[in-house]
């Protein structure tokens, strides 16, 4: 069992920047591939990044402005996000699991989300 807790949320101009971090509990935390996806109002949840080990995986809308990072030794999975845009307004979720597949679609852990929006 894991339990992620995210923080970092906020209000951003467009534009900027904003660091999401994800703290997760248990001492397995280098064992799973961690990811991130969020969910603007009306619309589906989605699939923003992952990370398992030194291999990265980006949605293709925020390619080239987001990092994923992970840092075992502090069990945190981070999401630096730059050149923020009105279109990156959500809830973002941290997410994990053992396999690579499945944290890109369907993870089975998963945080309770923090906001972030973007003002134009």
């Amino acid at each position: 069992q894991v339990q992620l807790v995210e923080s970092g949320g906020g209000l951003v101009q467009a534009g900027g920047s904003l660091r999401l971090s994800c703290a997760t509990s248990g001492r397995t935390f280098s064992s799973y591939v961690m990811g991130w996806f969020r969910q603007a109002p009306g619309k589906e949840r989605e699939f923003v990044a992952a990370i398992n080990w030194g291999r990265t995986y980006y949605a293709d809308s925020v390619n080239g402005r987001f990092t994923i990072s992970r840092d075992n030794a502090k069990n945190t999975v981070y999401l630096y996000m730059n050149s923020l845009k009105p279109e990156d307004t959500a809830v973002y979720y941290c997410a994990a699991d053992p396999k690579v597949s499945t944290v890109l679609t369907a993870p089975n852990y998963w945080g309770r989300g923090t906001q972030v929006t973007v003002s134009s």
